[in-house]
């Protein structure tokens, strides 16, 4: 049966973690999802399909954003992440679902292979990032994107929070940290460059004001517009940032 959309109390119609329709904190996901059928367009006109793979899957998120877009068929969806969360949204639909430790590498995951490469909320949650970010660039096509999302802070915060973090899993071993790595916008996309040699393409911003007594508004397109214009001016003063690179041609 032929599902349909938008579906009500979903975010963007498709997502059932937020009810309202605009949701800002879902806002990622929807703008990644427009880039991607969009891409997916091009290579159908090449004839060609799109390879995406998701690093994080989780339950799937971004599949859901990307089910009701006009070239979905066009996409070949791949996933990993360390350990596999099941209930998977539509888990037929991907070619391949794959347990891997991006901690690690992601070992289990080609070289060179996919036209699109996510990893959107994941680098947060990471001790050691010196084979993860390397890993990411590593699984793109020469020539493909690289998407990399995490939240962020001002500058003095996240430094401030990176050492108070540092210093309790020191001295207070069995207090758990969910978000180990803390990144200001600078700090983020320094730590890509150092580690790869994507190009970036373009970082914006998402979630400048949310939640809340103006959670309300997140059902207003006007409301959604102008933070989607926020986020493209001010990415750095955001609470997320989503960054789009580009893996040199060989």
């Amino acid at each position: 049966m032929t599902t349909q959309f938008p579906k009500p109390n979903h975010a963007y119609g498709v997502d059932p973690r937020r009810k309202e329709y605009y949701s800002l904190r879902q806002a990622r996901y929807d703008a990644l999802a427009e880039d991607i059928d969009r891409w997916a367009g091009e290579a159908e006109r090449l004839n060609r399909k799109l390879k995406v793979i998701d690093v994080g899957l989780t339950q799937g998120i971004l599949l859901r954003h990307l089910e009701p877009r006009p070239h979905f068929a066009n996409i070949d969806m791949f996933a990993t992440d360390y350990r596999l969360q099941p209930p998977i949204y539509r888990q037929d639909r991907y070619v391949a679902v794959t347990v891997d430790d991006l901690m690690e590498g992601n070992p289990n995951s080609p070289s060179d292979a996919f036209d699109i490469v996510v990893c959107e909320q994941v680098l947060e949650h990471i001790p050691d990032l010196s084979k993860a970010i390397p890993a990411l660039a590593r699984m793109a096509k020469p020539g493909g994107k690289v998407s990399i999302g995490v939240p962020i802070f001002l500058a003095p915060l996240a430094a401030a929070r990176n050492a108070y973090v540092r210093a309790s899993l020191r001295f207070r071993p069995r207090k758990q940290w969910s978000h180990v790595q803390t990144f200001s916008m600078g700090s983020f996309l320094r730590r890509i460059k150092a580690a790869t040699n994507l190009k970036l393409i373009e970082a914006r911003g998402f979630r400048v004001i949310s939640g809340g007594p103006l959670r309300g508004l997140e059902n207003s397109r006007a409301w959604w517009a102008f933070n989607r214009r926020l986020g493209k001016a001010i990415p750095w003063a955001c609470i997320e940032v989503q960054a789009i690179f580009e893996k040199p041609a060989a």
